[in-house]
């Protein structure tokens, strides 16, 4: 059976970028998956932006309409980390952003544009972020947002991470494999 396989329509402005081309692996991380493609099923994701980017680390996105409007419509409950199935939070892998609490985890994700062994289990707090998928087309757009001019951002302590122009999801959605 296929791994299922979601699409990032990603422009920026006016501009189309392309499209990136995600499988997830949700013989490993079925929680995190069925929570994920649930939001891609709502719409969640459409319109929304990388709304944080670092050149040597990741891309995150998933949870901003806007610099600093976090997107509160349409959020559910926090997903169990799964961080423990095995999946390493490897150069083109994506993986569940979350608070300092190991199961506060909701909508919003980051693609690893560097191997970020430091992120796997059992990491400095004993859970590490939850991979659960890989980037299959496309590597060329998320280097193309990682390399997006950035500015300090407020809401994580004042790192150079904030694009000044966000790239935009127009939209994602399922595609076949």
């Amino acid at each position: 059976m296929a791994l299922p396989r979601i699409e990032l329509d990603v422009a920026q402005g006016d501009e189309p970028w392309g499209k990136i081309v995600i499988e997830l692996e949700e013989d490993k991380a079925p929680a995190t998956v069925r929570n994920f493609l649930q939001y891609v099923d709502d719409g969640f994701f459409d319109q929304t932006i990388f709304h944080r980017t670092i050149p040597t680390f990741m891309i995150q996105g998933g949870g901003y309409a806007a610099p600093n409007e976090a997107k509160r419509k349409g959020l559910r409950a926090p997903v169990e980390n799964e961080a423990a199935q095995g999946l390493k939070n490897a150069r083109g892998t994506i993986a569940m952003a979350r608070t300092g609490e190991p199961h506060s985890a909701t909508s919003q994700f980051f693609i690893n544009v560097a191997d970020n062994a430091m992120l796997d289990h059992p990491a400095h707090d004993g859970w590490g972020y939850c991979a659960f998928g890989k980037v299959v087309a496309g590597m060329d757009v998320v280097d193309r947002i990682k390399d997006v001019p950035t500015q300090p951002n407020a809401e994580m302590g004042g790192e150079n991470s904030q694009p000044l122009d966000p790239p935009l999801i127009k939209t994602a959605r399922r595609v076949e494999a």
